[in-house]
């Protein structure tokens, strides 16, 4: 089923508050049938340092690909099909966008087991993180499906999240902070979950190994490691500590480890997401060719929420500011130079003057 670029329910609500009498926030209008054009340049696409951050293009607008989603997660591109994915997890469904059209196709996979995050191997094949299984599951060609792992050194996982795959080895790289365990919204409830934030293990990252198949515990310093990636030369994982959801004590930032063959190493903080005064934590996040991090982020409101872009010396640079908190994104198109955010109930797409460092 294809899906235009304005959902049914987003015009609906805009005619409801506009017949109520309602002010309409400006963040939104432009995001609305009717609505007046944005000028160019985008005022929504920030550059916080315009010597570092020469991602913006003048002549271009942040554009709302699709709506009416619960709650968008999970975008990965495919550079050989030219489609993107991405999951809609209380829905149980993950989503395709095919680049020649444009056009959304609902049902990609469903169900899907609640899968999170999701992206692609060497060989192409989809591999997605699962609440509902509360494993690691790769799609095969013939259409069968091989669970990678359901498991670590500490017994069954709490609910994989997000995760990305080395190119030199194939090795799977993923965390566990186990959202997808604590309510049925998104997965399953654990019985322990009534009791506390940390379903059965201890929250953490693992690594997949390619050739044996056997899952490494790497770290767990984060209170609930979240998105993660590499850096362009694979010499550095960047990881989002979202803990701040349950636990008091987290802090809202992106761990740096640095990769020593199978191993992470050297854990420390490499930004923290407070600006002008206000704090989220970071969620899905995606480096450019230039070593620049582009984080997903929200829960604060208007300014904040959106994707935020730090240098490879953990300065922020820049910001695209979204009306919706973003949970993730992605590089992706024929050049690998269009952004594409997952944010709350829409997927949004912006085109930069740069290149994502990979893939997917």
């Amino acid at each position: 089923m294809a899906e235009s670029s304005l959902g049914r329910r987003s015009f609906g609500a805009l005619a409801g508050a506009l017949a109520a009498g309602a002010a309409i926030p400006a963040h939104a209008q432009r995001y609305d049938r009717g609505a007046a054009p944005v000028r160019y340049p985008d005022a929504d696409i920030v550059a916080i340092d315009p010597k570092r951050f020469t991602a913006k293009i003048g002549n271009t607008t942040i554009r709302r690909l699709g709506t009416g989603y619960s709650w968008a997660e999970g975008p990965a591109w495919h550079p050989t099909g030219r489609f993107l994915i991405w999951s809609d997890i209380p829905n149980d469904e993950c989503l395709r966008l095919v680049e020649e059209d444009q056009s959304i196709h609902r049902r990609f996979r469903s169900p899907s087991g609640f899968s999170n995050g999701n992206t692609f191997d060497r060989e192409g094949r989809q591999i997605a993180f699962r609440h509902l299984h509360r494993d690691v599951l790769r799609y095969e060609a013939d259409g069968s499906t091989t669970v990678l792992a359901a498991r670590g050194p500490d017994g069954p996982f709490n609910a994989p999240n997000d995760g990305v795959v080395h190119p030199q080895d194939g090795s799977i790289w993923f965390t566990d902070p186990g959202y997808g365990a604590l309510g049925f919204y998104e997965g399953t409830r654990a019985p322990e979950a009534a009791q506390s934030p940390r379903p059965f293990i201890k929250e953490a990252i693992y690594r997949i190994d390619a050739q044996t198949g056997q899952v490494t515990k790497l770290a767990d310093q984060p209170f609930k490691p979240n998105g993660l990636c590499f850096s362009p030369d694979y010499r550095r994982l960047y990881v989002a500590d979202s803990g701040q959801t349950h636990y008091p004590e987290a802090k809202n930032i992106i761990w740096a480890y640095d990769v020593d063959g199978p191993r992470l190493t050297n854990p420390r903080t490499f930004c923290d997401m407070e600006l002008g005064g206000k704090s989220a934590f970071g969620d899905g996040m995606r480096c450019d060719i230039d070593g620049n991090l582009w984080v997903g982020a929200g829960w604060v409101g208007e300014g904040y929420d959106g994707v935020h872009v730090f240098a490879p010396d953990g300065q922020r640079i820049g910001q695209i500011r979204l009306p919706e908190t973003c949970a993730n994104v992605c590089f992706g198109g024929a050049r690998r130079n269009h952004l594409y955010m997952t944010a709350s109930q829409s997927l949004y797409m912006v085109p930069v003057e740069t290149k994502g460092a990979h893939f997917c």
